[in-house]
């Protein structure tokens, strides 16, 4: 049998466009989850480049949304976009068992992409919550939706996900 868990992706203050036409879909996703009894993860983004001006650790911009609802402390730090690599989610969800990936967050260009990407390739199942997702470039969202499929993800609305289980 699978477990699953549903993994938020860097909802912090320094994701200032576009996260709030999200979030109450989020949250929505993070009551379902909890509901099922899946694990809810949170990522967080860490900006450790020279003169960066965003996700700067222990500064207010790296801290998550406070609209986000926060149900677990499955909290993860990353440096770089692709969440696997986090040693520390990687350990965790290898030590939980975990191989079905319900993903929501910011940015569907960049972050999220190279999740999806990198951890569809390690064998992992991935759904890809549509509604839930967002970009700095909402342009490229249609793009991006076509991507994840492409790449093997299953990609869905919340509400056919919630009415599915």
């Amino acid at each position: 049998m699978s477990r699953k868990a549903l993994v938020v992706i860097d909802i912090q203050n320094d994701i200032t466009k576009h996260y709030r036409d999200i979030i109450d879909n989020i949250n929505a996703s993070i009551d379902w989850a909890a509901e099922l009894g899946m694990t809810v993860i949170y990522i967080k983004h860490n900006n450790l480049s020279p003169g960066t001006r965003t996700f700067k650790p222990n500064t207010k911009g790296a801290e998550l949304a406070p609209e986000l609802k926060v149900v677990s402390n499955h909290i993860f730090v990353k440096t770089k976009a692709n969440t696997l690599t986090s040693e520390a989610f990687s350990e965790f969800i290898r030590e939980s068992g975990i191989d079905e990936f319900y993903i929501t967050g910011a940015d569907a260009t960049a972050c999220v992409k190279s999740t999806c990407f990198n951890m569809n390739k390690a064998g992992y199942t991935l759904h890809v919550i549509s509604d839930c997702v967002t970009s700095y470039d909402l342009k490229k969202m249609p793009e991006m939706l076509s991507y994840y499929a492409d790449k093997g993800c299953e990609v869905r609305r919340l509400a056919e996900y919630m009415d599915s289980n």
